[in-house]
């Protein structure tokens, strides 16, 4: 009888989650399933998580959606089987990161934990997981569509360095047998393309959705596209590449930009320009959606690291303009800020409020860029003409908004729901949205500093100043370290008033092109620095699709086709990282 009753109990319960097994789909009554999502993460029912977005927005729309969270690669494949196959494609994703990331360090070292595993236990996904998923998926299935997409197939669309195999490679399209890739952020090109699958569109009407990309052999037929050069020609001439990298960088930053079109081999890759940023009604569609917000039960209960970080977190918006050269957020979520309504947030702040086991303590509200929240240009018509990837590099755009006036009534009324004790800011802010050399910029950016210190820091405010030397900044493309030193002033000042004893954390990166061992010296010698524990250290990471890593791989700097040192040597990029903590 007690075994009976645990049966039931764990219907009632494995209902509110998509299924990931035979017998959770038994339950729901299921005679099809329309697709089946392969993932490398743990299955968290969370708006954080690619994998549960993507299968809620189908949902939604009345199609049946499984995943299987990181299936077995390496056994009989039973994982890859034990669903069949589904009525329309199967979907595949390494998850919320790239696996080589996921798995590597900076000095190319096997990590011992995967914070999207349960237990942190490592191994539980292949490196390129990508591509050995999919690969299995087609020798089992070669009938069956394979749609692609996530952190690393996005950032791998095109011809791109690949750190771990320390070459240029193409396509991922190339060398993996999917069908279709949808880059970026996928609700909408992913539905769109699921209800063209399901009404069995000829493939000229599929190759016109926007946001998706795919190979094809033989001249293309697209009108007016950017036509890059070769992967060939890339592999034979890095000038060649670093051209490709600053015609790609443009586009994905334009409002309106072209269909792009990279050879490759006896055909072509082909990338669909992206759909308009979302509007807030859309944004609000998203979090709308029934997620659980827990880990899947089959987990029973096991720690699963990711989700410690944003069980108590809410996402307020997407995207960033701050355009930091070694960052591929505006590469996967867009330059464009996406902002939820504040009623959207609210509505999921009180639903948190009332989660099993909350304190009270909200530990991230924010974003990328935390105080990004609800900018804009004042102008919509420049913006939608506008070809800079920053709005704040070199100097601030003057078309841009920086009011901070929208978040500070935001954290206001968040703070106003019963049941919150407090609300912390986790995610990262940019500084010089709010002051310049001189001090604050608008009337609102003092009380947003105050604020935060005061009420949204949990002991000690992390900002990302990057270097000292103004000379790396640049190869960076973040503001000169003089606003660093701006920041402390005005925290320091605002601490000591209000009798304070909140740190500022910064953080820091090492061996990024254009930084030699005697910027390091500099950084570690900088009387700015003075009294603060210098524990954030990054290595600098060549990541696909991102400035810095063309800089690492071709020496040249893509914006101006100039020149660029780069430290390679593994010892001495040990060095310069070892100057951090020289205090």
């Amino acid at each position: 009888m007690k075994q009976r009753h645990d049966n039931e109990r764990d219907h009632r319960i494995n209902k509110q989650w998509l299924p990931t097994t035979k017998k959770e789909i038994d339950h729901l009554g299921w005679d099809h399933i329309d697709v089946i999502i392969f993932s490398g993460d743990a299955y968290i029912d969370h708006p954080s998580m690619g994998a549960a977005v993507i299968g809620r927005v189908l949902e939604a729309h009345g199609y049946n959606v499984a995943i299987v969270p990181q299936p077995n690669w390496r056994d009989d494949l039973r994982d890859f089987k034990k669903l069949g196959r589904p009525r329309l494609f199967f979907g595949v994703s390494a998850g919320a990161m790239d696996s080589m990331v996921n798995h590597y360090t900076a000095g190319k070292r096997l990590r011992h934990d995967d914070a999207y595993t349960p237990e942190g236990k490592a191994g539980q996904r292949p490196d390129y997981a990508v591509s050995v998923y999919t690969n299995i998926l087609k020798d089992l299935y070669p009938d069956v569509p394979v749609v692609i997409g996530g952190v690393e197939a996005s950032l791998r669309r095109l011809t791109h360095y690949d750190y771990w195999k320390d070459e240029l490679v193409p396509s991922i399209l190339k060398w993996c047998k999917a069908d279709y890739l949808c880059y970026g952020m996928g609700e909408k090109p992913m539905l769109e393309l699921t209800r063209a699958i399901e009404a069995q569109r000829n493939i000229h009407e599929i190759h016109r959705i926007p946001q998706i990309a795919f190979l094809m052999s033989g001249k293309w037929k697209v009108k007016e596209p950017l036509v890059l050069h070769s992967f060939e020609e890339c592999k034979k001439d890095k000038k060649a590449f670093a051209e490709n990298f600053h015609l790609i960088e443009t586009h994905a930053n334009m409002m309106h930009p072209a269909t792009i079109i990279e050879p490759v081999g006896n055909g072509y890759v082909q990338i669909n320009p992206p759909y308009s940023p979302s509007t807030t009604e859309e944004m609000d569609s998203f979090w709308d959606l029934p997620f659980t917000k827990l880990p899947h039960p089959r987990y029973k209960g096991k720690r699963i690291p990711a989700y410690d970080m944003i069980k108590d977190s809410i996402i307020t918006h997407r995207g960033c303009f701050g355009g930091c050269n070694f960052c591929t957020i505006a590469a996967h979520q867009g330059k464009f800020i996406q902002s939820r309504s504040q009623a959207s947030i609210l509505a999921e702040v009180k639903k948190l409020a009332r989660m099993p086991g909350f304190a009270g303590n909200i530990s991230d509200l924010g974003a990328p860029t935390a105080n990004m929240y609800g900018m804009r240009g004042k102008n919509p018509d420049l913006c939608d003409k506008c070809r800079r990837k920053s709005c704040l590099f070199p100097a601030p755009c003057p078309n841009m908004n920086r009011s901070h006036k929208q978040i500070l009534e935001l954290y206001r009324k968040v703070d106003a729901v019963p049941g919150i004790r407090h609300s912390y800011i986790g995610s990262g802010i940019r500084y010089d949205l709010f002051l310049d050399e001189k001090g604050f910029v608008d009337e609102t950016s003092k009380p947003y500093l105050k604020t935060l210190i005061l009420d949204h820091t949990s002991g000690r405010m992390k900002v990302a100043p990057e270097h000292t030397e103004d000379k790396v900044l640049q190869y960076i493309a973040k503001p000169s370290f003089k606003l660093f030193e701006r920041l402390r002033y005005e925290f320091d000042k605002i601490c000591a008033q209000n009798g304070r004893r909140t740190g500022i954390v910064p953080y820091f990166i090492s061996s990024h092109p254009g930084c030699t061992m005697k910027d390091m010296e500099n950084l570690s010698k900088n009387p700015a620095l003075k009294g603060i524990y210098m524990d954030q250290v990054q290595d600098f990471t060549p990541t696909p699709m991102t400035t810095s890593s063309v800089m690492y791989y071709t020496g040249i700097d893509p914006r101006n086709m100039r020149l660029v040192f780069v430290e390679r040597d593994p010892e001495k990029k040990k060095r310069q990282k070892s100057f951090f903590f020289r205090k």
